[in-house]
């Protein structure tokens, strides 16, 4: 397999044509699956929450949460906090990614399982149509159920 450019490939999180960026996430994710060498960007990451876009925001989501078994500098204890913010993100298809994503940190990072449960448990979803409503209710649900096995 050619070498990828994390680099590069990190920066194509940003292009204007989505599925570009969806193809860079996808490559991102599955080097996460194996190597540690997207970690080195986790800051950004933490960044790149607090974005504008959704589809950054959802991105940055994913690579945090596919990066959580590689934190061992306690990078997402430090960002956990913005990071479930976005169990109530604006929106709604942003907010069931999170959720689904927190089964997967808490599974690598035992210490801020109590803390994702209680965000789980705490969520305010009627900021959301009715229709949003219950799917992001049965993510909730799903989410903590995972999280009690």
């Amino acid at each position: 397999m050619m070498q990828m450019d994390i680099a590069e490939t990190f920066e194509l999180l940003f292009d204007k044509n989505n599925n570009v960026a969806y193809q860079a996430l996808q490559k991102l994710q599955e080097e996460s699956d194996r190597t540690d060498k997207v970690y080195f960007y986790m800051d950004l990451l933490g960044d790149m929450l607090d974005s504008d876009h959704s589809y950054i925001r959802t991105r940055s989501l994913v690579l945090i949460a596919y990066n959580a078994k590689w934190d061992k500098d306690y990078k997402i204890d430090e960002i956990i906090d913005k990071y479930l913010k976005h169990i109530t993100d604006s929106k709604p298809i942003t907010a069931r990614q999170c959720i689904k994503l927190l089964p997967m940190i808490a599974k690598h990072k035992l210490e801020l399982k109590n803390d994702i449960i209680s965000a789980l448990q705490k969520a305010d979803i009627s900021i959301y149509t009715d229709s949003m409503q219950s799917l992001v209710y049965k993510d909730i649900q799903h989410a903590l159920a995972e999280l009690q096995k």
